[in-house]
C-alpha cells in the first residue's frame, strides 16, 4: 500500500525527514495507478466515482495531500475551481506541472493545517491522509471548518494489508465524524478492481461526510437486531476494525443518508448476516441515548425478530471486521461485550423502552461487571 500524500512517513520521523520522503517518492509516486491514472480504464473510473462525490454545480474543491494532483486534474476538468496542497515541494512541482491551464492554484502546506482560509470551500476532497496523522478527530473538526454551510468532506481512506494493516477502518472514521454531526454515507470500494488497477482484497472506501450547521445539536443515530431463537440472542465479535475488537456485540450498523431505522435494520441483516426480513418482522422494542466515554453521542434503536423454526442459519458476511457470530442465553450474556449492546440488552431483557446511557470519562468501552451502571430509564 501507497499513500497518496506527504503528511506522515512508515516510520514516523521528523518533520524535515517526512518532506524528504516524500519529495524522494515524487519521482516515481505515478507508477502506481490509482496514482497516475496513466491507464485510462483508470482514470475514467476515478473521474465517474469523483463526479458521483462532488456537486453537480461548479463548485470550489481543496485537495489536500494532493501529490501530483491527478485527483485535482479530473475536478478541474470536471469544472471545479480547485486549490491543491501538499507539503512535498516536490509534489507540488509535479502538481503544477498537470494543473496548468485549469487555473488551479497549488500550494506548499501541511494538509493538517492548510494554509487556507475558514469557510471557504464547497469541497475537502482528501485521499489516504487522514490515516498518517495524530489526532485525526480534532483534523476533521479544522476541515470541517473550512466548509461554506452546505459544504462536505470527501475522504478517500481504508485499512490495508492483511498480514499486518494499517490505516482507519470505515466505521471507526464514522465514529470520528460523529461529532460534526450531520450526515455520514461510507461507499465500500474495495470490489472496484477498476479504481486499482488490479484486484484487492483489502478493506478501502469514500466516506462522504455533510457536517451540521453549527449551533444545532445533533446526532448520529444506528440500528441494532435482537435476533432470538427460542431464549438464545446472536452475538458477533468484533475484529479487526480498531474500535471495540474481541468483544461481542448485536448485529447493528449506521443509517445511511434518507434511510428510515426499519429499512436500515432490514439493510444490516441482509449485510451482515444473511438474513432477509420484512418490515412485519420488526418489533421496535428499545430507543437508547448513548454517550461513549469520549463523550460522542447516538441514538440507538433495537428491533427484535424470531428467527423462524426451520429457518436458513445466519452466517458470517462480514469476515474482516467479525471473527465469528453465535447463540447465546439472553438471560445470561456473556460479561466480554461492548458495554453499550450489553446494555441495551438488558434493558430489553427487563421491559424498559427508552433510557438512557451515558458514559463517563474514564468509563471502558467494554462491558465491566463490576463498573457503574450507566442505565437510567425514563
Amino acid at each position: 500500500m501507497t499513500t497518496e500524500t506527504g503528511n506522515g512517513t512508515p516510520d514516523g520521523s521528523a518533520d524535515s525527514e517526512d518532506r524528504r520522503y516524500w519529495d524522494d517518492a515524487a519521482e516515481r509516486f505515478d507508477d502506481e495507478p490509482d496514482h497516475g491514472l496513466r491507464d485510462p480504464r483508470v482514470r475514467d473510473a476515478w473521474a465517474i466515482r469523483l463526479r458521483s462525490w462532488l456537486p453537480v454545480r461548479p463548485s470550489d474543491v481543496l485537495d489536500l495531500g494532493c501529490g501530483t494532483g491527478s485527483l485535482a486534474l479530473l475536478a478541474a476538468e470536471q469544472g471545479h475551481r480547485v486549490t491543491a496542497v501538499d507539503r512535498s515541494e516536490q509534489m507540488t512541482e509535479r502538481a503544477r506541472e498537470k494543473l496548468a491551464g485549469t487555473g488551479a492554484r497549488v500550494l506548499v502546506g501541511d494538509a493538517a493545517q492548510p494554509p487556507v482560509a475558514a469557510a471557504s470551500f464547497d469541497v475537502v476532497l482528501v485521499r489516504h491522509v487522514l490515516w498518517t496523522l495524530p489526532e485525526p478527530e480534532a483534523v476533521l473538526r479544522r476541515w470541517a471548518a473550512l466548509l461554506r454551510p452546505g459544504g462536505r468532506l470527501v475522504l478517500i481512506e481504508g485499512r490495508w494489508g492483511t498480514l499486518s494493516p494499517v490505516g482507519i477502518p470505515a466505521e471507526a472514521l464514522a465514529d470520528l465524524a460523529a461529532p460534526l454531526g450531520g450526515v455520514t454515507r461510507i461507499e465500500q470500494l474495495s470490489h472496484a478492481e477498476e479504481l486499482w488497477g488490479r484486484a484487492v482484497e483489502d478493506e478501502r472506501y469514500a466516506a462522504v461526510i455533510r457536517p451540521a450547521a453549527t449551533g444545532r445539536h445533533r446526532e448520529i443515530v444506528d440500528v441494532h437486531l435482537v435476533l432470538l431463537r427460542g431464549d438464545d440472542v446472536l452475538l458477533a465479535r468484533r475484529a479487526g476494525t480498531g474500535y471495540a475488537d474481541g468483544l461481542l456485540h448485536a448485529p447493528s450498523g449506521h443509517l445511511e443518508d434518507g434511510e428510515d431505522v426499519r429499512s436500515g435494520m432490514i439493510r444490516e441483516a441482509h449485510e451482515e448476516i444473511g438474513i432477509e426480513l420484512d418490515p412485519g418482522d420488526l418489533e421496535a422494542v428499545l430507543v437508547m441515548q448513548h454517550r461513549a466515554p469520549q463523550g460522542q453521542a447516538r441514538i440507538g434503536w433495537f428491533f427484535a425478530a424470531r428467527l423462524p423454526d426451520g429457518a436458513p442459519e445466519p452466517v458470517n458476511r462480514e469476515p474482516a471486521k467479525c471473527s465469528g457470530i453465535g447463540w447465546y442465553p439472553l438471560h445470561a450474556l456473556p460479561d466480554d461485550m461492548v458495554a453499550y449492546c450489553r446494555a441495551g440488552l438488558e434493558a430489553y431483557r427487563a421491559g424498559e423502552r427508552f433510557v438512557l446511557h451515558l458514559h463517563e470519562p474514564g468509563d471502558t468501552i467494554a462491558h465491566d461487571p463490576a463498573g457503574p451502571d450507566r442505565v437510567m430509564p425514563l
